[in-house]
């Protein structure tokens, strides 16, 4: 159930959003018009208030849904728990990975540095052996 849940809000969110894409058709719309009226020989000012009154209130509604479509997004993809989105857990896997290959970096570092004094070691003691075996 969780699936179609999460389904569902995304067409909702869709049809959300296919909603404010018509809210800016008609603000271009508006836009239009009151400049197509401000372009008249003789405008009538009337007009051109009333459509830019038009346009502004409904870019005013175009901003307040999209700030709650963005703001949505933030804590989708900031790794707050949301039940429609698996961007969090692939994030965390992702860093999850990063450690461990940060870590075998880090341990094959460690293991190299700690190789060459055993080897050094044993070469030293290579040698001294070969120079008590002259000395005796």
């Amino acid at each position: 159930m969780a699936g179609s849940s999460a389904a569902s809000s995304t067409v909702d969110r869709l049809k959300q959003l296919e909603t404010v894409e018509g809210d800016v058709i008609s603000a271009i719309q508006s836009a239009g018009s009151a400049l197509q009226e401000l372009s008249k020989d003789k405008p009538v000012m009337k007009n051109v208030e009333s459509h830019t009154t038009t346009f502004i209130k409904t870019l005013v509604e175009v901003e307040k849904k999209l700030t709650g479509h963005i703001n949505y997004l933030t804590q989708v993809s900031t790794g707050q728990p949301h039940e429609g989105s698996s961007y969090a857990p692939q994030k965390d896997l992702l860093l999850a990975y990063h450690r461990v290959d940060h870590i075998r970096s880090r341990l094959s570092d460690l293991e190299r540095l700690t190789a060459e004094p055993v080897a050094h070691r044993q070469q030293l003691t290579q040698s001294d052996l070969l120079q008590m075996s002259e000395q005796h």
